[in-house]
């Protein structure tokens, strides 16, 4: 798959990293994940500018979830049910994504673009549950600007070693290597530098 991600961004360029994303966010089989990372590698490679790049795809996610949401507030679960056979969304996962948007309401759009399956759901309950366009675009967009840069940025800082990463990911699967590059980022982020990070001065 990533070879035909390659062709397509370097017949369509910017177009195709847009209609890739929508239509991976609508909920086609489109590896996502990999085709920001792909987009990253290009703009390291000097193929493709930075800005336009990421602009791109950004819009693309946002045309995708933005979407899914109004057919959520048009057509409801049944429709969802008919269609998500045909894409390879099974009912279970439909139950578990509407469960945690029900748990995690609005929040759930953010931290939905981590999980491969749920993003692609979030938006359609979002809008059957009729959460305001103004309150979902807050959330959604400001998800997809996290979620893109990210994957960009992984990609960027990869690119040299762009051969093997492709191998860790078939070995141990693209699940698996999200999350665990979400978990070295966690790591560097909320590490403590060292014992006086937990002074009393925090508590004054």
């Amino acid at each position: 798959m990533e070879f035909d991600l390659i062709n397509i961004i370097h017949q369509y360029s910017y177009f195709g990293i847009f209609l890739l994303l929508a239509l991976g966010i609508i909920g086609l089989p489109i590896p996502d994940e990999i085709l920001l990372a792909t987009v990253g590698y290009f703009i390291f490679a000097g193929d493709l500018e930075a800005v336009p790049a990421i602009l791109s795809a950004f819009f693309g996610a946002i045309t995708g979830i933005t979407g899914s949401y109004y057919i959520g507030t048009s057509c409801g679960k049944p429709l969802l049910k008919k269609l998500s056979p045909k894409i390879g969304i099974s009912e279970d996962k439909i139950n578990k994504t509407q469960n945690f948007f029900l748990k995690y309401g609005k929040a759930a759009l953010f931290f939905g673009y981590f999980m491969p399956g749920v993003r692609h759901l979030t938006a359609y309950f979002a809008g059957m549950y009729s959460l305001s366009l103004r309150q979902f675009a807050l959330f959604a967009y400001s998800g997809a600007i996290f979620w893109c840069s990210f994957f960009i940025l992984i990609g960027y800082q990869l690119a040299g070693r762009w051969a093997l990463v492709m191998d860790v990911i078939h070995k141990i699967g693209l699940y698996a290597f999200t999350i665990v590059i979400l978990s070295v980022v966690a790591w560097l982020i909320f590490k403590p530098k060292n014992k006086s990070s937990y002074s009393n001065e925090g508590f004054k």
